[in-house]
């Protein structure tokens, strides 16, 4: 029996491991669809992050910026969008652990929020660095 065998025979059953490879499959998608309503109904963050990326998205037709540009805008949109998401996660984690503060819990929550600032510090530069030039040519400078 090798290690993997082990492994399998002593861990123990989950919920996800019921019903055919497909039911499963989109059990994880509903699942992970409702995470996503979770934060649009209840993370502020993700509001300002849609209406972010609302505003990049219309700048970008309108400037017709390149591929490059957009393989940019779209990976940063997707990074901030689920480093928001995995910081709402921690908070929820350490929330369910213990409602008292804890320098430790302030750590975690304060190092997973700033995570995404960094993220979307990094946006903007690249956002400037992008489209700073364009609107510029477009008044004249």
């Amino acid at each position: 029996m090798g290690l993997l065998d082990r492994f399998r025979n002593k861990s123990p059953k989950r919920n996800k491991d019921e019903g055919t490879a497909i039911e499963r499959y989109e059990k994880s998608f509903m699942h992970a669809i409702d995470g996503i309503i979770y934060c649009i109904k209840y993370e502020h963050n993700i509001l300002i992050i849609m209406a972010a990326t609302v505003l990049v998205v219309l700048l970008g037709f309108i400037y017709e910026i390149s591929i490059y540009e957009w393989l940019f805008v779209l990976t940063m949109i997707g990074t901030i969008s689920a480093s928001e998401m995995i910081n709402s996660s921690i908070e929820a984690t350490i929330d369910l652990y213990t409602t008292e503060v804890h320098p430790l819990a302030k750590i975690a929550k304060d190092t997973a929020s700033s995570a995404t600032l960094v993220l979307c510090i990094t946006a903007l530069i690249g956002g400037i660095i992008i489209f700073l030039p364009k609107i510029l040519m477009v008044f004249g400078g």
